[in-house]
């Protein structure tokens, strides 16, 4: 981009000037705007979505200038529109003028009786008589109302400020688009690039097209220019949005650094970590003097103050490649008939002093990050994989958990404390399976067999418990990659879990419950735990009429009735596993995210503190201290915990036994009481309130990023397998229809795609709006059939479909030639010959309905010439029917 074509951008005045903070802060005071975090939608970059504590839907910010240069993941404050402004909600149908009147005469906003939503002004001032006494009615109850009222109308807004700027904005990464420039440097070889721009597009369809200048772009890269290269356009550049005036519709970047050709792994990796700021780098000298050597063996004076279970059978049941150890299990029937089960965790917090540069570090890098092939650990390995780690044979301190449990899975004791034990076997997944099932028994010894039976045996009856109990499963298949010996892979398959996996998920369920329960006695104000809220509602509703429309009943009242529903219709499906995937992938749609708080942070007495899917009032994170900072801080809040039990014991003897851990709990409120709890909250360096909702928060965007990597580096993966092979086919589920796209559920990769037919050269697509069928018909040659009034840049039927002739007439031909000459009359430029398949290819026309079946061919794209996805492209026969 030219100089000139820059100030031609900035003539005018693109976007409103954005409040002052103090008119903002003044403004979210009065309830006049909101605060909230502006999300983007990937599929259409003017539209975007912010949630407001309180509603039931998002507020649409709808294009660029009420978006007012705001970009994904800034925290904004935004005004929401007059409802006469409001857009109808995606999929609704709107009701008749006469249907929206509300009836009811007792229903006002500001004073006055709400008939026509168009009289309705969202101003702050609520207009009533001091006689009525009225109560000022805050405005998210007005728009709450609105919006129950009329379901189909979607609220607006605009942003009027950006509060603070989202991260992303200096974790950019694009490809820059020289030719142009080259172009007129050529034609203009005499003029200076000191004014002289280019443009980075990003890989992220959320981010805008940014402006590059030339005079700070660096010497590796401007030598390149000089150099007329262009492989510069294929190289994935690192960028940061340095302005944004109101002057120019695009920001202006700086870039910092090439990660090479985009087509290349190492280089999409390293892109990948930069996007979300994870640190790759080796841990410094300072964050490993804090690690005790190798040869390190537990101290006496330790052993001392710890429950001794190193005669206890004790086993770990984990991945097979799992080196970082942090969960062990262990279980004796009792002579009456009990289970005394144990769950043992790595005591990593022994390790971490508080406040050390080990201690920072793990902080700041909140999580271990996993990729295919590699992990990124938050500790360092010797500490990780050796040090901590729980491996068979050796002394290793933990903090335990162990249950007195009957057969019907209710706990009748427990107790908690800091422990050492000696695990006795590490199994993986695969052999704990292997025991369950009677296979190759005799290579375990007898006890460790006993002991992975009784668990299996008493975790069903717990998970059966807490499903009636009202917790919900989306259980569904995940994809497993097979690799060659050169780390290259070469086909993927859908693996679900097994019944070692749900065995150690309940107990580890138990432990985090457990835990969840005692440091919230003890410091109410000051616990780490993970809540997960109620669904989205209009989603959920959703949810429910996808069902309706296919005769299937799903109630969602509770999580409990609407695993019940699910459990019921997977029943009902039993011969289509497919619509069931496909039905568990719409109702993961309208979960939200599960977050860390502090419980001192919230005010709503535990109202919004529950975990939503396993309905819990409590919950937290206690059994992955070497992968997890935050079950580091609930170890120390549990160390404390029993420190001040400790205390109070030495002073009030057995009043205070156990009074936190044990499992019936009676309050007690005394200076005594508070000062042990102080005192060894000092002590382990219990965070205050803010802190530890700073830490909460940190955690949250960690956890995060390292979900947005792992979906990357699978999506990566994915891409690679698929530009390794010739064709890869799988057959595929219609989730939706219009005009222009279907929406897919691909079945061999268990993801949805889109496939878009509007404006493609003989390519007919007629959309029958009250029967919501789509027929597709192909017409070679001809461009009549095409829309009026479209574009002149038609796409080929080779963007839509891939065309294969079938195997027999390729046979049938006798050379290369004549294949290509019969694909050259029906207007196909390219084609495949596909030899016998499973996947059978659909012929033109084609008729669709919402879930047809239809064989798709997926194609990777991009790499060196953009982002890297997934693509699909109906399977379709040369024949026609």
């Amino acid at each position: 981009m030219a100089h000139n074509q820059v100030e031609h951008l900035a003539q005018r005045k693109h976007f409103a000037t954005c409040w002052s903070m103090e008119a903002v802060n003044l403004a979210l005071e009065k309830g006049d705007v909101f605060k909230a975090m502006f999300r983007v939608n990937a599929h259409n970059r003017v539209e975007a979505y912010c949630k407001i504590d309180g509603l039931p839907v998002d507020v649409l910010i709808s294009g660029f200038y009420s978006q007012n240069r705001a970009v994904e993941g800034d925290i904004v404050a935004i005004k929401v529109d007059p409802f006469s402004l409001w857009t109808k909600m995606k999929g609704s149908v709107e009701a008749s003028p006469e249907k929206q009147l509300l009836h009811s005469t007792n229903d006002t906003f500001n004073g006055q009786d709400l008939i026509r939503p168009a009289n309705f002004e969202l101003d702050h001032t609520t207009a009533s008589s001091p006689n009525e006494g009225r109560e000022v009615v805050s405005l998210v109850e007005k728009l709450c109302t609105l919006i129950t009222s009329f379901p189909s109308k979607r609220p607006t807004g605009r942003v009027v400020a950006i509060i603070e700027t989202s991260p992303r904005r200096n974790s950019i990464v694009g490809f820059l688009r020289i030719k142009n420039w080259l172009s007129k440097k050529t034609k203009l070889p005499s003029s200076s690039s000191k004014h002289e721009h280019i443009q980075l597009i990003p890989t992220d369809p959320k981010f805008p097209k940014m402006i590059v200048p030339v005079k700070n772009l660096p010497n590796t890269i401007t030598k390149r220019l000089d150099d007329c290269d262009l492989t510069l356009e294929t190289d994935l550049i690192a960028a940061q949005i340095v302005e944004w005036s109101e002057e120019y519709d695009s920001p202006f970047a700086h870039v910092l650094h090439v990660f090479g050709r985009g087509g290349e792994v190492e280089s999409q990796i390293g892109a990948i970590l930069f996007q979300n700021s994870i640190n790759s780098s080796d841990f410094t000298p300072e964050v490993m003097s804090c690690i005790p050597h190798l040869s390190w063996r537990i101290p006496e004076d330790e052993l001392k103050h710890r429950r001794d279970l190193r005669n206890l059978c004790t086993f770990t049941i984990d991945p097979a490649t799992a080196s970082d150890l942090d969960d062990a299990l262990s279980v004796e029937k009792l002579p009456n008939g009990v289970y005394r089960v144990g769950v043992h965790i790595a005591d990593v917090s022994y390790f971490v002093p508080p406040h050390t540069p080990l201690d920072l570090e793990a902080q700041i890098r909140s999580t271990s990050v996993y990729l295919q092939k590699k992990k990124l650990p938050m500790l360092p390995p010797i500490l990780s994989d050796n040090l901590s780690s729980l491996s068979p044979g050796v002394e290793r301190l933990a903090f335990s958990i162990i249950w007195d449990i009957n057969l019907d899975g209710v706990v009748l004791d427990r107790w908690i404390g800091r422990t050492v034990i000696k695990s006795c076997c590490k199994l993986s997944y695969e052999q704990a399976q292997d025991i369950l099932d009677g296979i190759s028994n005799l290579y375990y010894p007898p006890l460790v067999i006993t002991s992975v039976n009784n668990l299996y045996e008493i975790s069903k009856v717990l998970k059966e418990k807490r499903f009636k109990d009202g917790a919900l499963s989306l259980e569904s298949p995940k994809i497993m990659f097979l690799f060659d010996k050169n780390g290259i892979p070469y086909d993927c398959v859908l693996s679900g879990r097994s019944k070692s996996n749900f065995l150690v998920e309940e107990f580890m369920l138990l432990a985090n419950t457990t835990a969840a329960d005692v440091i919230t006695r003890a410091y109410p104000s000051n616990a780490l735990l993970r809540k997960h809220p109620e669904p989205k509602l209009s989603k959920l509703k959703d949810l429910e009429t996808f069902c309706s429309k296919h005769g299937l009943h799903l109630n969602t009242s509770t999580s409990g009735q609407l695993h019940q529903s699910l459990e019921n219709i997977r029943h009902e499906l039993k011969d289509d596993s497919v619509l069931f995937h496909v039905l568990m992938s719409y109702a993961t749609r309208p979960m939200q995210l599960a977050t860390y708080f502090c419980s001192g942070d919230l005010t709503d007495g535990g109202e919004d503190w529950g975990h939503y899917a396993l309905a819990v009032p409590l919950y937290t994170h206690f059994t992955s201290p070497l992968r997890r900072y935050p079950d580091i801080i609930v170890h120390r809040i549990l160390a404390a915990t029993i420190e001040a039990e400790e205390m109070l014991k030495k002073n009030g003897g057995k009043l205070f036994e156990r009074c936190f851990t044990r499992l019936v709990f009676e309050k007690v409120e005394s200076f005594h009481v508070q000062k042990a709890l102080v005192d060894a909250g000092m002590k382990y360096a219990v965070p205050g309130t803010q802190l530890l909702a700073d830490v909460a928060t940190h955690c949250n965007e960690r956890k995060l990023a390292s979900r947005y990597v792992k979906d990357a580096t699978d999506r990566l993966y994915m891409w690679l397998l698929l530009r390794n092979k010739d064709v890869f086919l799988s057959e595929a589920r219609v989730l939706g229809l219009g005009p222009k796209f279907m929406s897919i559920y691909v079945t061999k990769l268990a993801m949805e795609r889109r496939i878009y037919y509007d404006e493609v050269e003989g390519l007919s697509a007629e959309w029958l709006d009250a029967t919501s069928t789509l027929v597709l018909n192909y017409y070679p040659n001809n461009r009549s059939h095409n829309k009026k009034g479209s574009s002149n840049k038609f796409k080929t039927i080779e963007e839509v479909a891939m065309v294969s002739i079938p195997y027999n007439m390729e046979m049938e031909m006798e050379s290369e030639e004549e294949v290509d000459a019969a694909f050259g009359e029906m207007g196909i430029s390219d084609s495949v010959v596909v030899p016998d398949s499973d996947i059978k290819p659909a012929f033109f026309p084609l008729v669709l309905h919402i879930l047809s079946t239809i064989p798709v061919a997926l194609h990777p794209i991009g790499g060196d010439d953009g982002p890297i996805d997934i693509g699909a492209r109906l399977y379709m026969s040369s024949y026609f029917s």
